[in-house]
């Protein structure tokens, strides 16, 4: 798409699968703008050489800004960067959420830290040490990076962000993000937010901010009126969870992925524009735990499963995963959907967990409530 954003926006809308709204054009001229300059840009990094790491080559030329838009959910911001991304005139590039984004800083951090211990540096390295070689690892595999739902809760993450920023940004690397959170308001009331204020003073330096302020939440539009618990199984729902799947994520075409909870890999079957779609099995089979769960219920604000069966005392197991799974849906205000073999009361009336069960089947109902599909989801 040499054109370039704006243009598949204004084609998209041309064909009536975008409404006009004019937040989100005035966006997409922005990212139209950074399209341009990234055409002509390169940082003069590239593979980190003995010339570079000497001074013997030219200073780069200065980046382009990135652009950091923020607003309400549902308001187009992941579409936007949809658009964005597909055009971007950058082969090394690369799109992560930015929670799955720190949590790979962070392990790659503790392996740079192990393999200089093992390497016979005493103690190890030190966080200030591994941030320099991490961000050249970083800017070599891609120097445009676009973050969605960039948010900090985590003090761990505040204490790093700003020195791996700067690295990141001294190599030239562009940033792009999302985010329901203004950058003044990025870990709001944390614990020792003085020292993370520098992060944003920086943020705001590298990249032009954009509220998308747009009346409409599209997001919760196309879920108004929708039925979101389906039973029994058969042809039908099958084809109703294809449409409704197609309806969420706009007709992008869906790709598996993975997410790293602890360490671990999450493999998500088929994934859109923050929908996931799963089997019963994929999920509850399978030794998952609530951090496999947590880190699913952060990333997509809509999940869909299917095949729920009818859970025996022999499917405990099961049925116990199931449960942690619904509790963390539900306390991060994921629009669920579901096909099961039956009503939620009936999925597992007889077991040991059975009387746990029940609350399940009271988060299974509310989670169908109008006033739970319209609140916003909480990364």
């Amino acid at each position: 798409m040499p054109n370039g954003p704006l243009a598949l926006y204004r084609s998209r809308r041309g064909t009536g699968t975008l409404k006009a709204d004019a937040a989100q054009e005035y966006a997409a001229e922005r990212l139209q703008s950074l399209f341009q300059a990234l055409r002509d840009y390169r940082p003069a990094m590239g593979k980190v050489g003995w010339r570079a790491r000497f001074g013997l080559t030219r200073r780069p030329d200065p980046a382009p800004q990135g652009l950091y838009i923020y607003g309400d959910v549902g308001r187009g911001k992941s579409m936007l960067m949809d658009l964005f991304f597909e055009t971007a005139p950058v082969e090394r590039r690369r799109r992560v959420h930015f929670h799955a984004f720190m949590i790979e800083v962070h392990d790659r951090m503790h392996r740079q830290r192990q393999a200089a211990k093992e390497e016979g540096v005493a103690g190890g390295k030190s966080v200030d040490e591994t941030i320099p070689d991490l961000a050249r690892e970083l800017a070599d595999e891609a120097w445009l990076l676009c973050f969605d739902e960039f948010h900090v809760t985590d003090i761990a993450d505040a204490m790093i962000l700003g020195r791996l920023f700067t690295a990141l940004f001294d190599l030239g690397v562009v940033v792009v993000a999302t985010s329901n959170w203004a950058p003044d308001d990025l870990y709001k009331d944390g614990l020792q937010r003085d020292l993370f204020l520098p992060f944003i003073r920086l943020l705001k330096e590298k990249v032009d901010i954009v509220e998308l302020s747009g009346p409409t939440d599209y997001r919760r539009d196309r879920l108004k009126g929708t039925k979101v618990y389906y039973c029994p199984e058969g042809p039908a729902t099958d084809r109703a969870l294809a449409d409704l799947f197609d309806t969420l994520t706009q007709g992008v075409k869906a790709a598996p992925c993975s997410l790293t909870a602890q360490g671990r890999k999450v493999e998500v079957p088929q994934a859109a524009r923050g929908v996931a779609r799963f089997g019963f099995a994929e999920l509850c089979a399978k030794p998952l735990g609530a951090g496999d769960y947590l880190a699913i219920a952060t990333h997509f604000h809509t999940v869909i499963i299917d095949g729920v069966p009818k859970l025996r005392e022999a499917q405990r197991n099961e049925a116990k995963r199931f449960m942690t799974l619904i509790d963390s849906l539900y306390e991060h205000k994921v629009k669920t959907i579901i096909a099961a073999a039956g009503p939620p009361e009936s999925l597992y009336s007889e077991g040991l967990h059975a009387f746990e069960f029940q609350r399940t089947v009271s988060r299974l109902m509310e989670m169908q409530a109008e006033d739970y599909l319209e609140a916003d989801h909480l990364t």
